[in-house]
């Protein structure tokens, strides 16, 4: 039986498998990859590297110390997570079964795309979907949001008080009626599109512009420095079988030391009710999540 098994190897999930082998754990994390989200980065013309505060050097070395250590993690996908005596059981993807003491979370969130023409093409060519990892850069630049609900509202919000202009297609009056709404439609930088529809990515090299159709039947092209698609962010949290609890949007309740409601079981990174989607904000609750599961251990007498 392990005493922890960390499951997703992204920020979150390389740093507790780092601290997990260096607390001496006999410790196992399971992903399909290493390095997560981490491993995708926008690209547009004027922006350099270092104007991005992304931790990379930190889970790059994580990632190459656990590559190293390959008996410390296994390529797979995790399918189902259930209570047994004493802990709890792991099924996967591939067919493997695991006993462990105790579970760590670390699986992310998956984005939910357009899927229009252009998206594949310009995916990360002028195309994103973080606002909040890449708002700096577009000082007296253009930039165009598309989404609907908080996530879409936020990401305006992020770009108006330093962009030229910020467009927004597809937030509904539901969410221009909110009072984060009207602050927003009341800037002059700022065009709201509600009722519009993309239909399609267009770009040279990079994205650079959004065709829409317009709620009389028309198409309207909108012209940009980038584009920002900011729809429904999905939890990768079904594999837990509804056992531990989870917020109205899927993410994973956990207290401010990481823990669950579950006993034994753990949690960090964008599954959890503590998201910022922010690397460093990862790599700290991982740290955290598994320094809360070897307290936890330190104290296991099952």
């Amino acid at each position: 039986m392990y005493d922890l098994i960390i499951i997703g190897g992204g920020p979150a999930g390389l740093t507790a498998s780092i601290y997990a082998i260096r607390k001496r754990l006999n410790a196992l994390t399971i992903s399909s990859d290493l390095g997560g989200k981490t491993k995708l980065k926008l690209s547009i013309p004027w922006a350099e590297d270092y104007q991005v505060i992304k931790g990379l050097e930190i889970t790059e070395k994580f990632q190459t110390e656990l590559e190293y250590l390959d008996f410390a993690h296994t390529q797979d996908q995790v399918t189902q997570v259930t209570q047994l005596n004493g802990g709890f059981t792991v099924k996967t993807k591939s067919g493997a079964i695991y006993d462990t003491k105790t579970i760590l979370v670390a699986s992310g969130l998956r984005m939910e795309k357009l899927d229009v023409p252009g998206e594949q093409e310009f995916f990360f060519k002028g195309l994103c979907y973080s606002a909040i990892s890449y708002a700096p850069l577009f000082i007296d630049k253009d930039a165009l949001v598309i989404g609907d609900g908080d996530l879409a509202l936020r990401s305006v919000a992020e770009f108006a008080d330093i962009a030229n202009l910020v467009m927004a297609v597809g937030v509904s009056e539901e969410y221009l009626n909110t009072g984060l709404g009207k602050k927003l439609a009341a800037m002059k930088n700022v065009k709201f599109y509600p009722g519009h529809t993309v239909k399609q990515i267009m770009g040279n090299g990079y994205a650079n512009a959004v065709k829409v159709s317009t709620p009389d039947g028309g198409e309207l092209t909108l012209k940009t420095d980038g584009i920002f698609v900011e729809k429904t962010l999905i939890p990768n949290t079904e594999f837990l079988q509804e056992f531990v609890p989870l917020d109205g949007e899927g993410r994973i309740i956990v207290d401010c030391q990481n823990r669950t409601k579950v006993p034994g079981i753990f949690a960090a990174g964008d599954v959890t009710t503590n998201t910022t989607e922010q690397v460093l904000v990862a790599i700290g609750e991982g740290a955290k999540a598994v320094l809360s599961a070897y307290d936890y251990l330190l104290r296991y007498n099952t």
